[in-house]
C-alpha cells in the first residue's frame, strides 16, 4: 500500500482556521505578493492562490473593492476582472496544459460562499479523472504539488507571458 502524506491539509480538515481580523481578501491585498501568494496585480483586481485548493493551480481573481456581489463593481473593475481572468487562463494553460476549467463565484452564504462579504472569482484547472476514488470514496482531494512550488511556477509563467504588457 502506498501512503499519501499531506500534513498541511490537516488544519483545514479539522476546521482550525486562524482567526482573521477583518476581511482576509482586504488584508491579503496589503501584504507582499510572496506572503499572500499573489500571482499578479492590476489596477482594480489581483490574482491570488487559493490556500485550500480544489485542484493544483486553483486561483481566485479578487477586486480590491470590498463588495459582496459582481453587479456592485464599477465598469473599470469588471474589465480588469475579465482581463485578469484571461491572463490566468493563459498562464495556467502554459504551465499545466489543462484540457478544461471551472470558473465560478458563489454569491452569498446560501450559495456556498466561504467569504460572502467580498466577491471573488474562482479559476480551477480540470483534468479528466481528477475526481478519482480519493475524492468520491475518501472525501479527500489529492493535490500533486505544494502551494509554494505552484506559486513560484505560476508566477514565473505569468511573468514570462505578460511582463511586457504590465
Amino acid at each position: 500500500m502506498e501512503h499519501l502524506w499531506t500534513p498541511w491539509r490537516m488544519a483545514y480538515i479539522r476546521g482550525e482556521k486562524r482567526p482573521a481580523d477583518g476581511c482576509v481578501f482586504c488584508t491579503a491585498s496589503t501584504l507582499s505578493d510572496d506572503e499572500a501568494l499573489i500571482i499578479a496585480r492590476a489596477t482594480h483586481v489581483y490574482a491570488i492562490m487559493n490556500r485550500y485548493p480544489y485542484n493544483n493551480g486553483h486561483l481566485m481573481i479578487v477586486p480590491y473593492a470590498h463588495v459582496s456581489s459582481l453587479e456592485l463593481l464599477e465598469d473599470a473593475a469588471l474589465l480588469d476582472l475579465m482581463r485578469m481572468t484571461n491572463r490566468a487562463l493563459a498562464a495556467l494553460r502554459h504551465l499545466y496544459n489543462p484540457p478544461a476549467f471551472n470558473l465560478g463565484a458563489n454569491l452569498g452564504q446560501a450559495a456556498g460562499a466561504g467569504i460572502a462579504e467580498h466577491f471573488h472569482l474562482h479559476i480551477v484547472p480540470r483534468w479528466s479523472g481528477d475526481a478519482n476514488f480519493m475524492s468520491v470514496i475518501g472525501g479527500t482531494r489529492v493535490i500533486p504539488d505544494t502551494l509554494d512550488n505552484t506559486y513560484r511556477d505560476l508566477r514565473n509563467a505569468w511573468q514570462q507571458l505578460f511582463a511586457e504588457k504590465e
